[in-house]
Order: structure tokens, then sequence, then C-alpha cells
């Protein structure tokens, strides 16, 4: 008699969540609430000499699978600076059948300054992610934030040829909507069309959100070949889409100018990126 067949395996899923808060201190901020729970930790390396404080997000799991998520909120108090990235690429595995969702949340309160300067997400072949960035920002906040998907694992040679990506952006300005954004890749070859990645190995964004942003446009524009523009008022973007390493360049040099030019730091990479 045959029977039925065993059930696909599977594995523990991870529900990772960390909130910070922070008011202005000396140094930029000082915690006010940290909670964080596995697999996701934040720590709080040294931060170089005239840089704001800095924290490091880090999946201590190693990456992310089908049915992983992950959750980050982080709220800016008046005049608090401050930024976030993380040590490495984040690596999302193929899956079975279920997404794997990371939800990130940036409040930025009167006068205060955050960067979001993950590294990038790596996409396996046969990977399912839904990724959301809300943010909600006062109208004299300052936001410099970079998002980068490398689709497969492009030292490998490995190309996104099956999965699916789902990537949204929300931005609000004093409870207003001022941006929404959305990237949808879900048919099979999809990343090799022309009409749609032309076999692009990664994309990123870059957004700087602040009252003066349209005065930086020009130096964004020379630095991205004219892939920036100002697209709503006090909100500037660029995007690239390409080669993996040509990417992560390209935006490098974008974040080391405009960390100068609009927010006043020193002209480099947060320590991370640099390690």
């Amino acid at each position: 008699m045959l029977t039925d067949a065993p059930p696909a395996p599977s594995h523990q899923r991870s529900r990772g969540r960390a909130e910070l808060g922070l008011v202005a201190a000396p140094g930029g901020a000082r915690i006010a609430h940290l909670y964080q729970s596995s697999p996701l930790r934040i720590l709080f390396p040294d931060s170089d000499p005239a840089e704001p404080k800095q924290a490091a997000l880090v999946n201590v799991a190693g990456g992310l699978a089908g049915g992983d998520s992950l959750e980050v909120a982080i709220t800016l108090g008046p005049r608090a600076r401050f930024t976030a990235t993380t040590p490495a690429a984040e690596k999302i595995y193929r899956t079975l059948g279920p997404e794997t969702e990371i939800a990130s949340t940036l409040r930025l309160e009167a006068g205060s300054v955050c960067e979001w300067l993950p590294q990038e997400t790596i996409v396996f072949d046969g990977a399912r992610l839904t990724r959301r960035m809300g943010v909600d920002i006062a109208g004299d906040a300052t936001l410099l934030a970079a998002e980068m998907l490398v689709l497969g694992r492009a030292a490998r040679g490995e190309r996104f040829t099956q999965g699916a990506v789902h990537d949204r952006w929300r931005i609000r300005r004093d409870g207003r909507l001022l941006w929404a954004d959305a990237f949808r890749l879900a048919d099979p070859g999809a990343a090799a069309s022309p009409f749609v990645l032309d076999g692009a190995g990664a994309v990123a964004t870059l957004l700087l959100a602040a009252p003066e942003a349209a005065s930086h446009r020009d130096l964004l524009r020379d630095l991205t070949d004219g892939r920036a523009g100002v697209v709503a008022p006090g909100l500037l973007l660029a995007r690239w889409m390409g080669e993996a390493g040509a990417v992560r360049a390209g935006v490098a040099r974008a974040l080391v100018a405009l960390r100068q030019a609009a927010l006043s730091l020193p002209p480099r990479l947060p320590r991370l990126w640099r390690t």
C-alpha cells in the first residue's frame, strides 16, 4: 500500500525584534529605551572622532530563511544625532515556500539627524523576501538612508532566476505622506528581462530627507551620472542598477560626499563599512 509522502523539512522560525529610543546628549545621543529579542541584537561600537553615536544591528543567526522575520524600530528624540548600520551583509536563503520578512520603522523628532546605512542584503536564488521601511520625520529633522539589494550570490556567479522580492518605502513628514515607493520582482526570469532589470545583479536606493536637500542635487547628480533628483519637497533621491561591486562602490562614493556636505561629518564611511 502506498503511503503519503513525508512532509517537507522545516526549520525553527526566527522572529527577532529590536527597539531603540535615543535622546540628545554629548556625542550625539544616549540610550533611553532598549529592547531586543533573538536573533536580533544591537551593539554599540566606539565611534570614530567627530562621529555621532553608532549602533550595529546584528542578526546572530547568520542569515534568514523562509518564515523568519526581523523588526527594527528606532526613535530619535529632539536634536539627537545617530548612525545605524550593520557589520556585514544580510543573507536571505532559498525557501521551500514561506517568505522572509524584514520591517524597519524610523521616527525622527524635531532637529534630529539619523543615518540609516545597513550594508547590502543578498537574496539567494529561490528566496522570497518582503521588506518594508516606514519613516516618520519632523519637518526640520534630517535623514540620510541607503539600502542595497544583491540578487544572487555574485561571488559564486549565481543569478536570481526564481523567487520573489517586494521592497516598499513610506516616508511621512509631520504626519503627511511625502513619498511612497515599491519594487516588486516575482516572475521567474524577470530580473533578466530588458523591461525589468536587464540582468543587473544589484539595485540600490539612497535618499536625503532634509529641509535643504535640494541644495545637494548637483553634487549627487555629478556622482551618479545624472541618476539623481528631487522627488518631493526636501527629498533628494538617487538609484543604481548594475553589478554588485559597481553598485556598492557608487553608493559608497555618494555617502561619503553627502555625509560631509549635508551632515558636516568627516568624508568617510562608517567604521563597520571599512572593516
